[in-house]
């Protein structure tokens, strides 16, 4: 298929951003974080999303400053109870993880019962949530990932979290400031990815 090409392509900051955006690795992010007044764009930009029947599906924990290491500990306890040996390095690995940047936002996704709105619609707005969590910060001139990891499918974790039944991770957000600026990656060519449907 052979996409037709428009004759005057007007600029567009938000075309322009969302077209240059780039994921910067959690190792890859430092200080500082985004500001408190900051950080409330960036959540009420992740709470902008497409929600049928306005279920909100999902909801937000933020961890900042000293609740990045007390997070880490609590990673590590899960850890080591739920691995095999998982030895002294990957303890301490654990116990850093929230350390990468200085914000992380745990996304939660939670379904509601309701015959409306399906269980699957209600996870894709959980994950237009994470999408605007990392699309608005770089916005801001932040780093962002988003990520799982094991952490994101561990029964300790979700303990820990206290997620309902009900309830679980789409992922975590990492925010920060670049340590140097991301490589650009190859993207799909829009020839692979996109068919018309002719009847």
């Amino acid at each position: 298929m052979v996409l037709a090409k428009s004759r005057e392509l007007m600029s567009n900051p938000t075309l322009d951003h969302l077209l240059s955006r780039r994921s910067v690795s959690a190792n890859s992010l430092t200080e500082p974080g985004p500001s408190a007044a900051e950080l409330e764009q960036i959540l009420t930009a992740a709470a902008r999303v497409p929600d049928h029947k306005k279920l909100v599906p999902w909801r937000f924990v933020l961890f900042e400053g000293a609740a990045r290491e007390e997070f880490g500990q609590v990673l590590a306890e899960v850890c080591r109870a739920e691995e095999t040996d998982p030895g002294a390095f990957r303890l301490q690995n654990e116990a850093k993880r929230f350390l990468r940047a200085p914000v992380v936002i745990a996304v939660v996704s939670r379904i509601t019962d309701s015959p409306a709105a399906p269980e699957w619609e209600q996870i894709l707005s959980a994950g237009a949530a994470c999408q605007n969590l990392i699309v608005a910060a770089t916005a801001l001139g932040f780093g962002a990932q988003w990520i799982t990891e094991w952490y994101a499918y561990s029964r300790g974790v979700r303990a820990a979290l206290g997620l309902a039944d009900n309830e679980r991770i789409a992922g975590f957000v990492y925010i920060g400031t670049p340590k140097e600026k991301p490589e650009e990656r190859e993207r799909p060519r829009l020839a692979d990815i996109v068919t018309s449907w002719r009847s």
